[in-house]
């Protein structure tokens, strides 16, 4: 069996270097904002060549915090495309803002530029774009629509860690670029955990104080804030796996150049330009029978994944909240299937997924 993912494999070339960060991490007896997160938050930063980096708790409460850090008047409007990991959108709920779903570009998945300036109201203050796989946003019109209309950008960069948009890393365009940890992304924690970079000393101090409580200073609590910050060990081990980044998003390129040449045409495979640089976070195809297919490839020895199986519109805990039709999100979350890239995955394990997969 081939399967999806496999987080021990993975992390198995790190073990003996997580192993002995554990242990230092163990006999410092310093276990909140110690020296992991500042060492890892400065690496971070200087690998973006960003200003600032401050490590938190999740992606989800990256976002939050990039939001809550503007004191947004509520109901705010903050523009996200319709097909995004619902995340993004829950982000914007809890910051007491509103999102207003544009819908995605069919070949690439990621919002679709030219939609942005008819959504644009009064009431906009943001747009919180989504690098979606590790594919990067066309970033060159975003950026002229945000300096047009004077509003805030803020990048989703949870699945695109080393991914760049014309030679420029992604997470680097906006105000805040917002990076998710989870431990099956490029860049994975063996936990929860997150980041924010930014280049803006302002912005920098007010995430500083927000995930702590906010506090600048133990005990006395200037603004209301949170509970919101990365841990040590995990910091740890994000600053063994950093050392390899590169080294992992061209092992799953090559993964991803197999599919590109040997899938039939009878899939439709991402989409590529020279404008992007993909890391392939996940590599998606997408095919009118999709449950079929998943179901012959399992029976067939080889485990996919759906990404994600429900267009945000149509989850439940959405009715009431986001109205409208998204028929290209639908249309996207119908047909899309994951493959496996995972960074223990052989070139064999992909040659042989191309096998059955081209036999259906």
């Amino acid at each position: 069996m081939i399967e999806y993912e496999n987080l021990g494999k993975l992390n198995q070339p790190f073990f003996e270097e997580y192993q002995k960060s554990f242990a230092e991490t163990l006999n410092s007896g310093w276990y909140i904002l110690g020296n992991n997160v500042k060492n890892f938050e400065e690496e971070f930063a200087d690998y973006h060549r960003s200003a600032y980096c401050l490590g938190v708790a999740s992606g989800l409460d990256a976002l939050l915090l990039a939001l809550k850090a503007y004191n947004f008047p509520p109901n705010s409007e903050v523009i996200v495309p319709s097909n995004t990991y619902i995340a993004t959108i829950l982000a914007i709920i809890h910051a007491g803002l509103k999102p207003v779903l544009v819908e995605p570009d069919i070949r690439t998945y990621n919002i679709d530029t030219r939609l942005i300036e008819e959504k644009i109201t009064n009431r906009t203050v943001a747009i919180m774009v989504v690098h979606l796989y590790g594919k990067p946003c066309e970033m060159g019109y975003v950026s002229r629509i945000v300096k047009k209309f004077d509003l805030k950008l803020i990048e989703d960069a949870a699945q695109s860690h080393g991914a760049k948009w014309r030679d420029k890393l992604t997470g680097t365009f906006g105000d805040f670029g917002a990076f998710s940890f989870y431990p099956t992304k490029n860049l994975g924690a063996l936990g929860d955990a997150g980041a924010l970079i930014m280049q803006n000393e302002d912005l920098f101090k007010k995430i500083k104080r927000l995930r702590n409580y906010g506090s600048d200073v133990k005990y006395y609590n200037e603004v209301v804030g949170f509970n919101s910050r990365l841990d040590e060990v995990q910091a740890g081990f994000l600053s063994v796996k950093l050392r390899k980044l590169d080294e992992i998003n061209e092992h799953k390129r090559a993964l991803a150049e197999i599919y590109f040449k040997e899938l039939k045409s009878d899939f439709i495979k991402p989409f590529r330009s020279d404008d992007h640089f993909d890391v392939f976070h996940i590599f998606n195809i997408r095919h009118k029978k999709r449950d079929q297919l998943k179901e012959f490839m399992l029976k067939n020895g080889v485990k996919t994944d759906v990404h994600y199986p429900v267009a945000p519109h149509k989850q439940k805990a959405m009715l009431g909240i986001i109205e409208g039709d998204y028929p290209i999100s639908e249309e996207i979350h119908k047909t899309t299937l994951s493959l496996p890239i995972s960074y223990f995955h052989t070139k064999d394990d992909i040659y042989r997924v191309v096998e059955v997969m081209n036999k259906f």
